[in-house]
């Protein structure tokens, strides 16, 4: 507990009364004023040190359900209280937590009141990040509010962080199902994703099945070979996340994005998918069992947005067969043509829907049809771009990398 901190002007002011209503009585010769002055000067004195005493016996800590909370969930607090042998007088409890004021009348007086009570509160965050909570404090005052004390609870302050809400996501291409879209030059990205490619041969290795040995190699005498397979992980969906705005002051949008990309990770999980942020340069793999998940979405609650923020690294994107599923905060010029470009697989582009005009599909840039719906984003999947031989140079200030 913090050190009790006592206001006593209105005690000194009923000190300084007391005194002068007595040196009244001794001026005009007027006994009766000196009893109401040796009560006010009695009561301004006696009053802070009850109270102080009081105060110092008290105890106070909140304690947390939970040190996380999705936005928009209650989360619920429980806030312990204590006395002294002197009670607790007009004690009244703020709590930063659930911005309430609690004023807890006789429950912990002296006489009728018990020795320790409990006090459960609730609050609801909107904005993820991390949430820094002050302790809650405990006011005590007399019954006439000639002093009073104020004490902070136990414990530093609290750390919460408020992970982004996900939704389910409402597709209007296809089945919902990326690995079934079309690639951008038309051909089904099914079967590249289904298959698993062959990615050259290597010495055999004892228990590989017959199916995978090279037998050709052993026709000419090469010795046994087995056909080493390009990994499934490339053929997955990934997710990228780019949170560069032109403003700093952007949160909605920002928000925005970060919601969908965590509900496009949670809703291709279950095949598995890459998640790629901003400043990584490797993608973190979410599979069914989402042990990979916790740490992800933690992140996803702390990403910032803005002009500095850091970029997401699509150096290894055009190796993927996989579906490319980039989710913007501000839609950059160029940006369209450049992802399709770069991509071997289908490509999708999301975008908060406050950065769209009218025309959604001409504002992308590129051919492009309204694929996917969000957290307050719509996703566009991308059509052919021509020839991937001459990149087109990317909008100054935010080029995708």
């Amino acid at each position: 507990m913090g050190r009790p901190r006592l206001e006593l002007l209105p005690a000194t002011v009923a000190v300084a009364g007391g005194a002068a209503a007595g040196l009244v009585a001794f001026a005009f010769d007027a006994p009766q004023l000196l009893v109401a002055a040796v009560a006010l000067v009695a009561l301004g004195s006696v009053t802070p040190a009850w109270v102080l005493a009081t105060a110092r016996g008290a105890r106070l800590r909140r304690r947390l359900r939970a040190d996380q909370v999705v936005e928009g969930e209650r989360l619920e607090a429980t806030i312990e209280l204590g006395r002294g042998p002197l009670g607790m007088p007009g004690a009244v409890v703020c709590d930063p937590f659930s911005d309430s004021r609690i004023p807890l009348g006789d429950a912990l007086a002296a006489i009728r009141g018990e020795r320790s009570a409990e006090i459960r509160v609730a609050a609801r965050f909107q904005r993820r990040g991390a949430h820094r909570l002050e302790p809650p404090t405990l006011t005590v005052s007399d019954p006439l509010g000639l002093a009073g004390a104020r004490i902070t609870g136990e414990g530093p302050p609290q750390e919460l962080l408020v992970l982004p809400r996900t939704e389910r996501v409402r597709w209007l291409a296809g089945d919902g199902d990326v690995r079934r879209l079309p690639a951008p030059d038309g051909s089904a990205a099914s079967d590249a994703l289904a298959a698993i490619d062959l990615d050259g041969l290597r010495s055999y290795r004892p228990g590989t099945p017959a199916s995978r040995i090279h037998w050709p190699a052993v026709a000419r005498g090469a010795g046994l070979l087995e056909r080493r397979l390009r990994s499934d992980g490339d053929a997955r969906p990934l997710v990228v996340l780019d949170l560069r705005t032109p403003g700093a002051d952007e949160g909605d949008s920002v928000d925005a994005a970060v919601r969908a990309a965590a509900s496009l990770a949670l809703e291709l999980a279950p095949g598995g998918c890459g998640l790629l942020l901003g400043g990584d340069q490797r993608a973190t793999s979410i599979d069914r069992t989402l042990a990979a998940w916790p740490a992800s979405y933690a992140r996803l609650a702390l990403a910032r947005g803005g002009p500095s923020a850091p970029a997401p690294g699509l150096a290894r994107a055009g190796a993927r067969s996989g579906a490319t599923i980039y989710v913007a905060a501000a839609l950059w010029s160029r940006v369209a043509a450049t992802l399709a470009a770069r991509a071997s697989g289908p490509v999708l582009l999301v975008i908060p829907e406050g950065r769209l005009a009218a025309g959604a599909s001409g504002a992308i840039g590129v051919p492009a049809r309204e694929a996917l719906s969000v957290s307050g984003c719509r996703g566009f999947l991308l059509g052919s771009v021509g020839a991937r031989t001459r990149r087109p140079a990317a909008a100054a200030g935010a080029p995708p990398r």
